[in-house]
């Protein structure tokens, strides 16, 4: 994943609830209540975890039984430790008290979470590192580790846990991704492991994702209990090679393989991550206080439903009228985002209600504003809306085809949209060269590039060729 371009928008939840998640996770809930209980009498050893005798106590406290209990314990003290829940007061006595973060739990929503984050980062670090046997004598022997005798690769394994949470932020937040349904293991380890451009993947290449499979089922074991994801498991009767695996063939078969699910809380660690990471990564409500102009440019490039959703929170904070004179000033402009600029302005238009209608009479004879001002008004039935002209008609049409090139590409709606004019106006290549926008030239090469039938794409590069030379003859 690069951070080179702009993830797609997240819609998160209030901070206020994103905190109660966060204080009714397990993990959180058992190192508040250990940072509580931690007293004179506890002690620490030398790396600052919790002293073998006391542990049993401590799980008491905590409720926790059964053969995991110490080791639950033992990770919940390291949390409240890392996170300053917990302070050692003095290392060399291994004396504890609470810590002065201690009493932000108890405060605002974002103390919370930042604390919930400080505890996301170290269950990240720990589920990258495997239960390796041997490893903890090594330390204790003071010498220096070899980690390809234990066939790990720290970075390797942290660079494939970070991918992973990526895929599944991706998959998530994307328009066309599951949601919040959750996402099938093999298709998230494979979304890592598995080149694009792969046809049909090789045994080795298959083998590497049911290693990855694997290490993913006791990663995400691990960062459930943080609230990070929903996760089930992969079915322990396949883990012990009681079955052979087989291919999935029904949704009862797939979540065998185990299933997984970001939280909204999880949604809004992965992207804190991302951001201090370096990506762009931006959540529906930023552009909300800002003007139409960093509302339509930030708006560029996202989806429909992300749009209109920041595009609603936008303008409930406006008054009607007063929020079209700013959205149609905003979409002025012959510069290359321009085109996208008025076709957000005139989806945001959308959402405004008759109050707008003076706005959209005052520019009716703007060059740049002028057709969309007459879609908006006869779309609402509005009267005595003067007819547009030829030249009007034909700049409308370029500047709307620039503006899906920007947000689609060459999409199937926009190859629809190019064989349907071609189709309608027998004259429309021979007339579209000299219309004087900025565009004209890109948007006759895209139809020849779009249009199937050999002979209209030819003139339409034809014509291509004219509005560059008349662009440069200007």
């Amino acid at each position: 994943m690069s951070d080179s371009s702009p993830l797609p928008p997240v819609r998160l939840r209030p901070e206020a609830e994103l905190a109660r998640a966060a204080l009714s996770t397990p993990l959180l809930s058992r190192a508040a209540r250990l940072a509580r209980w931690a007293g004179p009498e506890t002690r620490v050893d030398g790396g600052g975890g919790l002293v073998e005798e006391q542990v049993p106590a401590a799980a008491e406290l905590l409720g926790l039984t059964g053969d995991y209990a110490a080791a639950d314990t033992t990770e919940a003290w390291g949390v409240a430790v890392d996170t300053g829940l917990i302070e050692i007061t003095d290392e060399e006595a291994g004396t504890v008290a609470p810590g002065a973060d201690l009493a932000l739990l108890t405060g605002a929503p974002h103390d919370v979470l930042t604390i919930w984050l400080a505890a996301l980062d170290t269950v990240v670090a720990d589920a990258g590192v495997p239960d390796l046997e041997g490893l903890a004598a090594a330390l204790e022997e003071g010498g220096e580790i070899d980690f390809s005798t234990f066939d790990w690769d720290p970075e390797g394994e942290a660079e494939l846990l970070d991918g992973v949470l990526g895929n599944l932020y991706l998959l998530t937040v994307g328009e066309d991704g599951p949601g919040e349904s959750p996402v099938p293991l093999p298709a998230l380890a494979a979304s890592t492991i598995v080149p694009d451009d792969l046809a049909e993947p090789s045994n080795d290449v298959l083998e590497q994702v049911s290693d990855a499979m694997m290490k993913l089922d006791e990663q995400f074991r691990l960062l459930e209990p943080i609230g990070l994801v929903e996760y089930r498991p992969v079915d322990e009767e396949l883990m012990a090679g009681e079955e052979e695996p087989a291919e999935p063939v029904d949704e009862d078969d797939i979540a065998r393989y185990g299933m997984v699910r970001l939280t909204p809380l999880g949604l809004y660690g992965l992207r804190a991550r991302l951001l201090e990471a370096g990506f762009e990564a931006p959540a529906v409500g930023e552009l909300a206080d800002k003007g139409a102009d960093a509302l339509l440019d930030g708006t560029a490039g996202y989806g429909e439903f992300a749009a209109r959703a920041e595009t609603e929170q936008w303008l409930d904070r406006r008054e009607p009228l007063a929020a079209a004179r700013e959205l149609l000033a905003a979409a002025r402009g012959a510069d290359t985002g321009a085109p996208l600029r008025r076709l957000r302005c005139q989806q945001a238009l959308s959402l405004v209600g008759a109050a707008a209608e003076p706005a959209l009479r005052e520019v009716l004879d703007d060059p740049e504003l002028g057709g969309l001002a007459r879609v908006w008004l006869s779309e609402r039935g509005a009267s005595d809306v003067p007819p547009p002209s030829e030249d009007l008609v034909f700049w409308l049409t370029v500047d709307t085809i620039a503006a899906q090139l920007q947000a689609e590409g060459n999409s199937e709606e926009l190859q629809a949209l190019v064989e349907g004019l071609a189709e309608q106006h027998s004259g429309f290549f021979s007339a579209a060269w000299r219309v004087e926008h900025p565009a004209t030239a890109d948007v006759l090469e895209a139809m020849g590039r779009l249009h199937p039938d050999k002979r209209v794409a030819k003139e339409a590069r034809k014509a291509a060729f004219k509005a560059r030379s008349q662009q440069q003859g200007n």
